[in-house]
């Protein structure tokens, strides 16, 4: 077993193998970190969208884009970070995958500008009576995860973009937020959930 926050035994063997255990052991020495910083929490609450790594009770994983306005995520704590589940396909697929198995994984990356990434892992929840469902437009649901690892990631493969502008579909105050064309494909439309209420800003 190993005593590190960072890794585990798999992680130890391939770190071995390629006599990169040192450099491992340093960079959790140096970077990882079970707080957010000011750094941390201004770049969270920048960001227009993340990935989110979940798996079910049998560990089969599932990967997520999660996309809103920049401000969607907020830092809640030292150690607590929460964002709004939007409207979508209703397969609830990370969601119901947490209500299972409450490790996540999130990868929160910027590709326009400074090239950036910060990996959290923790535990997540999901909740329907959350306070900021009163405050967060289009949320019907509001997810937090208690942070366990915080680590900044080399950007060094991250490919130069540039983000021209919002999605349309992105929450906002004062706006109906449009229907995606594909609820009313022939093949869906006579199975589409109703949209739930939620605040408007």
């Amino acid at each position: 077993m190993t005593d590190s926050i960072m890794y585990h035994d798999g992680n130890r063997r391939l770190q071995d193998r390629f006599d990169s255990r040192r450099i491992s052991d340093r960079l959790e020495e140096k970077l990882t970190r079970t707080q957010f910083n000011a750094a941390d929490k201004t770049f969270i609450e920048s960001v227009p969208y993340f990935f989110l790594a979940t798996a079910d009770a049998n560990g089969r994983p599932d990967c997520s884009y999660k996309g809103g306005l920049p401000g969607f995520v907020r830092v809640t704590g030292p150690a607590e970070l929460a964002f709004p589940d939007y409207d979508g396909n209703g397969m609830f697929k990370s969601l119901g995958n947490i209500l299972l198995n409450p490790s996540v994984g999130i990868l929160f990356i910027a590709m326009d500008g400074k090239p950036q990434r910060l990996r959290v892992n923790g535990e997540a929840t999901v909740s329907d009576n959350d306070p900021l469902l009163g405050q967060t437009v289009g949320a019907q649901l509001i997810v937090r995860v208690a942070a366990r690892t915080i680590f900044p990631n080399c950007p060094r493969y991250i490919p130069a973009m540039q983000l021209i502008e919002p999605s349309i579909y992105a929450p906002r105050s004062g706006c109906e937020t449009p229907e995606p064309a594909w609820k009313q494909f022939a093949d869906f439309k006579d199975y589409v959930h109703p949209r739930q209420p939620t605040f408007k800003g």
